[in-house]
């Protein structure tokens, strides 16, 4: 099940500056939007806090995110996923969403789990699915305010 519109594709790597550097480097870049965080979340083994790297690089309306888990047992689904060396690896992509209860009621009554979910509600939701069986790949659900879109890089 594909909901929202997909704007995103994600990558895990060790090394998150190395990775922008390449974006620099190999592409028209219209803007960067990185940080370091703290992220609480919900997975099927529990709820937890962990901290990760993220760089959000956009080419056009493509955005490229960018994840280094730092720290946080929770965020083996990105940890698992590391390549070997420092490079990229795809993770997931993502969907954008304008009705946060609707998409979930969709998401929930689809055969593909939810692995993972955090936010704040109100400003920032999202939930990961496993479509891996189906698409090789996971996929990711997001729902922002309006101020949040535009503040990392979306118009």
């Amino acid at each position: 099940m594909s909901i929202g519109r997909h704007y995103q594709n994600a990558y895990v790597t060790r090394d998150v500056d190395k990775a922008v550097a390449g974006f620099r480097r190999h592409a028209d870049v219209r803007t960067i939007f990185e940080i370091e965080t703290p992220v609480q979340v919900w997975t099927p083994q529990g709820e937890g806090r962990g901290v990760q790297k993220l760089a959000f690089v956009w080419v056009e309306d493509l955005n490229y995110e960018l994840i280094e888990p730092k720290d946080g047992d929770v965020l083996a689904i990105y940890r698992d996923a590391l390549p070997v060396g420092d490079g990229l690896a795809f993770h997931h992509v993502c969907h954008v969403v304008d009705d946060w209860d609707a998409a979930m009621a969709k998401i929930e009554a689809q055969p593909f789990p939810i692995v993972l979910k955090g936010g704040t509600p109100g400003l920032l939701q999202f939930a990961y699915t496993d479509t891996r069986p189906w698409l090789g790949h996971y996929t990711e659900y997001v729902w922002m305010v309006p101020d949040r879109w535009t503040g990392m890089g979306g118009r």
